[in-house]
């Protein structure tokens, strides 16, 4: 007996690992965009894959990929939380700890284009980023899990911790917005 729950742990541990392999990166640059801080964003997702796996490792394996995006939601809005009162503080105390350094220019571009088309691509990119910094967390998340990650309202509602209708909501206002702040560049 003890054998046969040595290599049942041992396979979901194979594929608790390919699992979190697989959202590590995306999860990243959703970090990263609600941050816009390289080092809070990679503790952001690690809090959440720990979190994953301490809480979460026996569930069944479809039930990770909303449960992970619940997880790192809740750290993003914790994260949010924390620095709205470090600013405030801040503010008051006077002194700011930002050193500028733009988390995106340690992007690898993997995209083998002309400098016209970079150039393009790049000014869209730094567009939407800056749109999305815009949006209200709540719709920003709803967003980028429908949109990037892929998940259905059901799948997104259970990551956002609210009701499906509020997701509808949140992401139609949310491409309403992106779509008035980036008309530009459509």
């Amino acid at each position: 007996m003890r054998n046969s729950d040595t290599s049942a742990d041992h396979e979901t541990k194979r594929r608790l690992d390919a699992f979190l392999a697989q959202v590590e990166r995306r999860a990243y640059r959703m970090a990263l965009i609600a941050t816009r801080q390289r080092d809070d964003a990679l503790d952001i997702v690690q809090d959440a894959m720990f979190k994953l796996v301490r809480s979460y490792a026996h569930k069944p394996e479809p039930e990770w990929t909303p449960l992970f995006y619940r997880v790192l939601q809740t750290r993003i809005v914790d994260w949010s939380r924390r620095r709205k009162v470090r600013n405030l503080w801040q503010r008051v105390l006077g002194g700011n700890d930002e050193d500028g350094e733009d988390p995106f220019a340690s992007v690898p571009d993997t995209v083998h284009a002309t400098p016209d088309h970079r150039v393009a691509q790049s000014a869209a990119m730094d567009a939407l980023e800056r749109a999305l910094a815009q949006l209200p967390l709540r719709q920003h998340q709803a967003f980028l899990l429908r949109v990037w990650e892929g998940l259905d309202t059901a799948q997104t509602a259970q990551a956002m911790g609210c009701s499906e209708g509020s997701v509808k909501t949140h992401y139609s206002r949310a491409v309403h917005a992106l779509r008035e702040l980036l008309e530009e560049h459509v």
